[in-house]
């Protein structure tokens, strides 16, 4: 067995000692905080010893963690310097930007034509996402994320105010008028959003609406627009995803205004490359073209 311990381990520790958190650990590494937690403890039972003191509201390094966080952050920054050496340098890497795929097809796709256009010498690369533990500053230089803006050592920009509202085929529109109107329907459920099709039938439906209807439960948004779009159902999207749309209407104008929306993201700490600094700055730029 190898002495080196994985290389997540090693990642979780070195984090954790640099915040003196397990929450802001997996914030930044994007797992969760009893995955950080999980680590370290697998780290010091390969190592035989305690890296961390746990007080009830805090955390602190042991002597045996003082003293081996140098060593292993320069192993790191040698790590990164010696493939940057052999692999030609960062600067050569595609910038990855990573988001959702509903907002990979319905927003970038239709921004990243001219975004080509305008930097062709940039060379992009689209990474997928789905859960909230996908997300994190590793592996990604750009990422586009849903909630409320408030990750500790990311820089967010909003891609503005939101609100979730019904959408579905046209040739089902024409039978829906008013909320009562959605009962026989199936109603498309997307998991992992604070404001779904209960919080829009409490505002605006007669009670007893939801049991009225069938329902049908997707983990992503893609696939409840997809469905709706080819006449199975009504889905609740955000409002900013249905425009544009041709194979889709929103049959009723009562939009729920939510507190999370999307945001642009970037990590706060380390230097960006100029790449990554051009594609940050031609987004923004767009997004205040688009809000005046």
């Amino acid at each position: 067995m190898s002495r080196l311990p994985p290389l997540p381990w090693l990642q979780a520790f070195e984090t954790a000692a640099r915040t003196l958190s397990f929450t802001a650990a997996g914030q930044e590494l994007g797992v969760t905080q009893a995955a950080i937690s999980q680590r370290v403890r697998l780290l010091e039972d390969r190592l035989g010893q305690k890296l961390f003191v746990r007080h009830p509201r805090s955390l602190g390094l042991t002597p045996a963690g003082q003293a081996w966080l140098p060593c292993l952050q320069d192993a790191f920054t040698r790590l990164v310097e010696g493939t940057d050496e052999v692999f030609g340098g960062a600067s050569e890497a595609p910038v990855t930007l990573r988001t959702t795929p509903v907002i990979q097809q319905n927003w970038l796709a239709l921004r990243l034509p001219a975004f080509q256009r305008d930097c062709p010498d940039i060379a992009l690369r689209l990474v997928s996402a789905l859960w909230p533990d996908d997300f994190g500053p590793e592996g990604a230089d750009i990422e586009i994320r849903y909630g409320r803006g408030d990750w500790p050592g990311m820089e967010a920009v909003s891609l503005g105010d939101d609100a979730m509202l019904p959408v579905c085929a046209p040739s089902l529109a024409q039978a829906i008028r008013a909320p009562t109107d959605l009962a026989g329907h199936t109603l498309l459920h997307a998991v992992g959003f604070a404001a779904g099709w209960p919080s829009w039938l409490e505002r605006f439906g007669p009670a007893g609406l939801e049991s009225r209807c069938a329902a049908l439960t997707c983990d992503s948004q893609v696939m409840t627009l997809a469905l709706a779009a080819q006449g199975a159902g009504v889905a609740l999207t955000h409002q900013r995803l249905a425009e544009g749309r041709g194979d889709l209407v929103a049959p009723l104008s009562l939009a729920l205004p939510t507190a999370e929306r999307f945001w642009l993201v970037r990590p706060t700490r380390g230097e960006a490359r100029s790449d990554t600094v051009r594609l940050w700055e031609w987004l923004v730029a767009s997004l205040d073209e688009e809000a005046a």
